[in-house]
């Protein structure tokens, strides 16, 4: 397939981390290519490393050897600079944990990344506009009704959503989800994967970990990655 048709390419990834006196190696020699438009779920049993690829994919860790290529362009050679530019304009995390801050209400929590990197200057002139993203976002979650309210003021689903509205903040090409039902119960689950896949139809590409077969049922893919690689 022309290379062309792939947003995210990871090759011969290895990465291993020391516990103690023992090097623990979690990925070992990993190939992976994502599609653009694609929704991938990947599964695999706690300690297979999938929180670890998927941080490696969004440029949060550094592989130890191997490659990950965005759009053709090696993350490796990027500069720390370039790389917090990239991470905040072209991927969206959504973790399991939420992350939101509790200081701040929902519609600030969502406009967050949108703030990130500018000068006081430069968010002073583009406040209104990202305002009014944030606000239409958490509109076509559910969620109008709750952009004053602080996070701990919300359910386990609003509180996902919220953060989904906060991962595409910033218009990202690829949203990485780590075990993004995980915190919630089969019903609330069941509605971000009905956001996840209606994101998809509107062509999000997006990556999602999970240790759960059934909920990796709803993505268009599904590979599993046994002892750091994938099978």
């Amino acid at each position: 397939m022309n290379d062309n048709n792939f947003i995210l390419k990871a090759e011969n990834l290895h990465k291993s981390y020391r516990m103690g006196r023992t090097q623990v190696s979690v990925l070992k020699g990993l190939d992976l290519a994502v599609k653009k438009g694609e929704f991938l779920a990947i599964v695999g049993a706690s300690g297979s490393g999938k929180s670890t690829l998927l941080h490696i994919l969004g440029a949060l860790d550094r592989p130890d050897k191997g490659v990950v290529s965005f759009k053709g362009q090696n993350l490796q050679q990027l500069t720390n600079n370039k790389l917090n530019k990239f991470r905040n304009a072209m991927v969206g995390f959504v973790f399991q944990f939420y992350h939101l801050l509790d200081e701040l209400n929902v519609l600030e929590n969502v406009f967050l990344p949108a703030m990130a990197g500018k000068s006081v200057l430069g968010w002073i002139t583009s406040r209104a506009e990202a305002k009014k993203r944030a606000k239409d976002l958490l509109t076509q979650f559910g969620l109008a009704d709750r952009v004053n309210h602080k996070p701990y003021q919300l359910s386990g689903g609003e509180r996902q959503r919220t953060a989904i509205a906060r991962a595409l903040m910033n218009q990202p090409e690829l949203l990485l989800a780590d075990e993004p039902t995980g915190n919630l119960d089969s019903a609330t689950g069941n509605g971000i994967l009905d956001v996840f896949e209606k994101l998809n139809n509107n062509g999000q590409t997006i990556v999602m970990v999970t240790h759960d077969e059934r909920i990796a049922q709803r993505a268009q893919r599904i590979i599993t990655l046994t002892d750091g690689q994938i099978i």
